[in-house]
């Protein structure tokens, strides 16, 4: 395990149904599809923990009887700093918003439970992310990329330095979109308690409330980041990896 700077939790939103991949004819519950061999939950949790994880949190929803009983398994092997919570919510912010009151102590690093990057980038960030607020330097690292393979992306605004001036839902001319790959400080949270209150309910809302709040955000490329929302996303990924 690599030695840092800082400590940070880690948070994983594992609540969607999957519903493309399952008309598509993937049986599994996203969360437990095998990428390379390894389910998506499974390695997430093993790279959080090969990167200074004080703590895993984790949601997923209420129908997921399988992934609730894997979660389970996980946390009483007792292998993993591992806590979670079952619970069906709106949408990922609402996801976000139920693990926040776990993630108001520490630093920490969210995504879903489908974010397919390189192993070794993402060392590189949690470095870069832990360097930032030892220093006191920014409130947020987030993970974008100039790969673009989303069917809605959020486009994300930078200046030359690579700190993020804006989330656009389109751009003439993008450089980058987000990764889902949220780096942030536990001030962080207040403003998500804010769009909560004014019945915000997506990621890309919380992401442009921080910038009006003013935190500073950096961005962090990442070569590529893939989700797995189709089957055929999931060849995209094994190859993906291969070459990492």
């Amino acid at each position: 395990m690599s030695t840092f700077a800082a400590v940070m939790k880690y948070a994983i939103i594992a609540a969607g149904e999957g519903s493309r991949l399952a008309q598509e004819g993937i049986k599994s519950p996203k969360p437990l599809v095998e990428v390379a061999g390894e389910k998506l939950i499974d390695r997430l949790l093993r790279v959080f923990v090969d990167n200074g994880a004080s703590e895993v949190v984790a949601i997923c929803n209420e129908q997921m009887t399988d992934v609730q009983a894997r979660l389970k398994q996980i946390k009483d092997d007792g292998q993993v700093p591992f806590r979670f919570i079952v619970k069906s919510t709106p949408s990922s912010m609402h996801s976000m918003w139920e693990l926040s009151r776990w993630l108001g102590d520490e630093p920490f690093v969210l995504t879903t439970v489908d974010t397919i990057f390189r192993e070794s980038e993402f060392a590189d960030y949690v470095r870069a992310f832990s360097s930032l607020i030892s220093h006191g330097e920014a409130d947020g690292l987030m993970g974008v990329t100039d790969y673009i393979d989303d069917e809605k992306p959020l486009y994300v605004s930078t200046d030359e330095g690579l700190r993020i001036t804006g989330f656009l839902d389109s751009c003439d001319a993008p450089k980058y979109i987000s990764g889902g790959i949220y780096g942030l400080t536990p001030a962080s949270i207040d403003t998500l308690n804010r769009c909560i209150e004014r019945g915000e309910s997506r990621m890309r809302n919380f992401q442009r409330a921080l910038v009006r709040d003013g935190l500073r955000l950096q961005a962090f490329p990442f070569s590529k980041v893939l989700d797995i929302d189709h089957a055929s996303d999931i060849g995209k990924a094994e190859a993906f990896l291969q070459n990492q």
